[in-house]
């Protein structure tokens, strides 16, 4: 709201720092999250060789892939937790970020799993270049964080609802401006489901490496 930011009124019938503001707590549950479950988990799959060592204990694959993923997420929270204690010297919080905070961990969750599956599919540290640049930052762009979908192209608009950072977005800006609606339980739904998904690829993928 300052700067630049000053000179934009409103956005979507609120302020624009009302509305920058989820997206950026998203943001950060995505990047976070992500890059927390990609390049460490990489080292320690391949070059460490700290899972194989785990696995000389009664740990199973699955449980050192849930435990990384859970991980991950929990490092999002951390930096989500931090972009709220600023947002808190703004003035921006209010008592619906206490149901922002669970869909938020939900969000980290999701993206730490993603971070896994592109982990499983990396062949050296360079990999995740085409990741991070071909999918993460154009997500970031494109999932209604800076200005809203309906500014989109048509095409553009049914893209960005394929990703999984428009339905955080979506949902979080909805709970922290109070639009509680059933839409918001179907964007919950939808990321329970991609997380899900992406969960059960990743012990697929990282239980092949560790047992083949």
């Amino acid at each position: 709201g300052y700067g630049l930011g000053a000179f934009v009124n409103n956005m979507g019938g609120i302020s624009y720092v009302e509305f920058f503001f989820p997206a950026l707590l998203c943001s950060t549950a995505m990047m976070v999250s992500f890059f927390e479950s990609t390049y460490g988990n990489f080292t320690k799959l391949t070059h460490q060789k700290t899972y194989a060592t785990i696995l000389m204990t009664r740990m199973t694959p699955d449980e050192i892939v849930g435990g990384e993923l859970l991980w991950g997420a929990t490092k999002g929270m951390f930096g989500v937790i931090g972009v709220t204690v600023v947002a808190g010297l703004f003035g921006l919080l209010s008592k619906h970020i206490i149901v922002a905070l669970p869909v938020l961990f939900l969000v980290c969750f999701l993206f730490s799993c993603l971070g896994m599956v592109a982990t499983s599919f990396a062949r050296n540290y360079d990999s995740f270049i085409y990741s991070t640049s071909g999918f993460i930052v154009p997500m970031s762009l494109l999932s209604g964080t800076y200005f809203p979908l309906d500014e989109l192209p048509k095409t553009l608009q049914y893209i960005a609802y394929l990703l999984p950072l428009t339905h955080a977005v979506s949902a979080v800006r909805s709970i922290l401006t109070g639009n509680y609606s059933y839409v918001v339980a179907l964007h919950i739904v939808i990321m329970i489901l991609a997380a899900w998904l992406l969960m059960n690829l990743s012990f697929e993928r990282i239980r092949s490496k560790l047992l083949k």
